[in-house]
């Protein structure tokens, strides 16, 4: 199986393209929705997670208060890095079973993990390829204050607190300019999945 990253920083449209993906017949993982399955009510993950923070970022119901939890961490390197020590390999290992799984059944079919942090966790070496969705700074920065509801200063904030675009997209085998909206990247995407299938060809 073809193991695929994709990647990019925050909203430049990773969801869209790996949706698109999804749609042409690709097996994807939402790394989001592993990390909320790591911290599910009564996993091992939420029980170390609480160990290291306390029952503060716990809600009523016993489930992470995802929101909580980021707030402490964000203003924090060391305590980030932490919890990043505590949640990254549970992640890995989670994702790891899944692509095996997929594997079992698709041995020739093509697998995405959408991921944020994948260059910045050392996790490029886990994909055969790696593809990098970027757009203009001006239309990250709205779409941010868009989707998030809030303004051109926090939004800068949170941009500079993350990897830089250039940076990212040094590491790409594969690029996506999301600037111009759905249509184009959709066009663009198809383009990299006919450059990924060939890749299986040999397996078929």
């Amino acid at each position: 199986m073809l193991r695929v990253g994709l990647t990019g920083s925050i909203a430049v449209g990773k969801s869209f393209v790996a949706s698109v993906l999804g749609q042409l017949g690709c097996h994807v993982i939402d790394a989001d929705e592993v990390a909320r399955a790591v911290v599910a009510p009564g996993s091992l993950g939420l029980q170390a997670v609480v160990r290291e923070f306390g029952e503060e970022v716990l809600r009523s119901d016993g489930s992470l208060d995802r929101a909580r939890l980021a707030a402490i961490v964000f203003a924090d390197a060391k305590r980030r890095a932490r919890l990043n020590a505590i949640l990254h390999p549970l992640i890995i290992a989670e994702q790891e079973e899944r692509l095996k799984s997929l594997e079992s059944e698709d041995p020739c079919g093509i697998a995405v993990v959408e991921a944020a942090l994948i260059i910045e966790a050392g996790s490029r070496h886990r994909f055969d390829r790696l593809i990098v969705v970027h757009c203009r700074p001006e239309v990250q920065i709205e779409r941010l204050m868009r989707r998030n509801r809030i303004s051109r200063e926090e939004a800068e904030r949170l941009i500079a607190a993350q990897m830089p675009q250039e940076e990212k997209m040094r590491h790409a085998d594969f690029l996506i300019d999301s600037s111009d909206g759905f249509d184009d990247v959709r066009r663009q995407t198809e383009e990299v999945y006919r450059r990924l299938r060939a890749l299986t060809d040999a397996c078929r």
